[in-house]
């Protein structure tokens, strides 16, 4: 029988300048899975841990950002055929105040990309709905009226930044 999971994050990663934002979009390496697909940062939730704390902690490995705030937007089901589940993965809007991306092994591209550009580049079309999500929540940039449910805290229960 088939089981249900939530077993990973994917992270859109954000900058903002004033009314202007960029969306980081990662190329996976020739010899990665999913080899030229451009993606979000996306990862595994380890044994033991919280998807916020996988959604900082795959963010720091695979482009060396921190986020100053971290929102939880969405949920994305999908159907991992190798080992017959269908996985949840946790959607999360990383806003980041760096520009300079160190990449790890997976990837060997990044771009920053306007909304519109990161929609149609993002090879899965979860991702694009998930831009579009991030841009409707969080579109004033401060979320007086739900921040309280969409803002990720760490497991001390104090927000990021």
């Amino acid at each position: 029988m088939t089981d249900v999971r939530v077993g990973v994050v994917d992270v859109c990663v954000i900058r903002v300048g004033g009314r202007s934002w960029k969306i980081l979009a990662l190329r996976r390496a020739p010899d990665a899975i999913r080899p030229g697909s451009w993606e979000f940062v996306h990862g595994h939730i380890d044994e033991g841990e919280d998807p916020a704390t996988a959604a900082r902690r795959e963010l720091r490995e695979e482009t060396g950002l921190t986020t100053t705030r971290l929102y939880s937007i969405t949920v994305n089901p999908f159907y991992l055929v190798k080992n017959d589940t269908v996985q949840v993965a946790i959607v999360f809007a990383a806003i980041v105040d760096e520009a300079a991306v160190k990449l790890g092994s997976e990837h060997d591209r990044y771009e920053w990309l306007s909304v519109a550009a990161a929609a149609k580049r993002l090879t899965w079309p979860r991702d694009a709905d998930a831009v579009r999500h991030a841009r409707h929540l969080l579109k004033s940039g401060t979320l007086p009226s739900v921040e309280d449910v969409l803002r990720a805290e760490n497991k001390r229960g104090t927000s990021d930044g």
